[in-house]
């Protein structure tokens, strides 16, 4: 566990992004890092931008995996990354949350919420717009899981009526 904080934290940011893109890669397809979520989540508020970019995309896409609801717990720290300091991060944020809003369609409401009471005001003028986009975007594309959801929910009443 320890070596995993070591590795994503350290000072060569470039061994550390391949660590974490490891991490990453694997998780798509397996919960081998799952075991270690909480160590990730740890460092969601790491002083140090390029780790918090990392760590977000990490629990993103062990969100899929998570069956004890470890994502409960840290979901509100997640979320205030949606406005955080660097507007990269907030960005990654913003982005990654499509991922978490697919494996955890039950947060969508929250994470709409929350796009909509994001004050982007201290952005750049040159950031703004960008960050503004990417909530749109993903924005829609939780709206469209949300659609999905109820249209499989329905089709399964429908199908479970019939039989």
């Amino acid at each position: 566990m320890h070596e995993i904080i070591l590795r994503l934290t350290e000072k060569d940011d470039k061994d550390a992004f391949v660590f974490a893109d490891k991490i990453i890669s694997e998780s798509q397809d397996t919960d081998v890092w799952y075991e270690y979520f909480n160590t990730f989540a740890s460092l969601l508020n790491h002083p140090k931008s390029y780790v918090r970019n990392r760590v977000l995309n990490i629990l993103a896409v062990n969100a899929q995996w998570d069956k004890e609801n470890y994502f409960d717990a840290i979901l509100d720290d997640y979320l205030a990354h949606v406005t955080d300091e660097k507007p990269i991060t907030a960005r990654q944020c913003i982005k990654a949350l499509v991922q978490v809003g697919e494996a955890k369609p039950q947060y969508i409401p929250k994470i709409i919420e929350c796009f909509n009471r994001a004050d982007l005001s201290k952005y750049k003028d040159s950031m703004r717009p960008l960050i503004e986009q990417d909530i749109a975007e993903t924005q829609k594309a939780l709206t469209e899981q949300i659609s999905i959801c109820r249209t499989v929910r329905e089709n399964f009443t429908k199908t479970k009526q019939n039989i």
